[in-house]
């Protein structure tokens, strides 16, 4: 009895704190992504091809590692308040720090420029909207657009990285590919969907806040018929 006693008397285990979330797995390859960044950047500077492949080398590293932290905390079950912060955050602090460096390089035309100057207002717009979601209660998933525009950003980026022309051995024949070119266009089309994807979530978001202002308004309603039929008793 007295150890019956103790168990239902137990405390429940206290919540795991940000840094204890800090430093687990998932997070600290979250971490070292961040901390990746810079060296990719260092090595575009160089500019040379050699120093073109090690950075594109990094860059898809920062991408393993991209997939790993997600494995890793549901596997693990550390999902955590800090890596749903980080995650997302890790991922646009790469492409919007490498995008503007090479537009600063003069690796990107004019349009290109245009480009990455329409992407980066885009996620800082989206960054915002779905922090006000937050702030109503409303959770705004990410959809297909938005991950179609994710992947071509990505391969978009490689290419540009590795930037230099180079002749692709298909066995049979040879292709003289100019990378940087091949880059940019994948880039126009990731702009694309980033602005059909923006009207997406722009969309979600007015579509939920109306649905719960209805829905607080509909309880409001209920409440002052619940004091009138008090009233009226």
């Amino acid at each position: 009895m007295a150890a019956e006693e103790q168990t239902d008397g137990a405390t429940p285990p206290k919540p795991k704190g940000i840094r204890q979330d800090a430093i687990n797995l998932p997070n600290l390859l979250t971490f070292l992504r961040i901390i990746m960044i810079p060296l990719v950047l260092y090595l575009l500077a160089d500019g040379t091809p050699r120093a073109n492949f090690w950075a594109a080398i990094v860059y898809i590293l920062t991408a393993v590692t991209d997939f790993l932290d997600g494995w890793l905390a549901r596997r693990m079950g550390l999902i955590s308040v800090l890596g749903k912060f980080l995650d997302p955050l890790a991922d646009k602090l790469l492409v919007m720090a490498t995008l503007v460096f090479m537009a600063y390089l003069g690796r990107l035309p004019l349009l290109g420029v245009a480009a990455v100057i329409l992407m980066v207002g885009r996620e800082l717009s989206i960054t915002a909207l779905r922090t006000i979601a937050m702030s109503e209660g409303v959770v705004m998933a990410a959809g297909q657009g938005g991950k179609d525009k994710t992947a071509l950003q990505m391969t978009a980026i490689l290419l540009l990285i590795v930037y230099h022309p180079y002749e692709v051995d298909f066995f049979f024949f040879r292709v003289d590919v100019d990378l940087a070119q091949v880059g940019l266009i994948i880039l126009y089309m990731s702009v694309f969907f980033a602005i059909t994807s923006a009207g997406e979530y722009i969309k979600l978001f007015v579509d939920a806040v109306e649905a719960k202002e209805r829905r607080l308004a509909e309880e409001q309603h209920a409440g002052e018929r619940q004091v009138e039929a008090r009233q009226g008793g």
